[in-house]
């Protein structure tokens, strides 16, 4: 799993000096959405059966996309 980015954001604050909004880099923005992408599809499909590893390496090798 990797680590949450690290992030640099730039502040706009009004006139009393309340935080208003945030700036990123593009790169952090795209980084930002890429992992929320990641976590909706981890939410829609968190109710799917799972398959034991050990189960898809064996079909994998009885298919030839791995050899013994």
């Amino acid at each position: 799993m990797r680590s949450a980015p690290k992030l640099n954001p730039e502040y706009v604050i009004d006139v009393n000096g309340e935080k208003k909004a945030v700036i990123l880099s593009i790169e952090e923005y795209e980084e930002l959405i890429e992992d929320l992408q990641d976590l909706a599809v981890l939410a829609e499909r968190r109710e799917e059966p799972v398959i034991p590893h050990a189960d898809v390496v064996a079909e994998l090798k009885r298919n030839g996309y791995l050899s013994n």
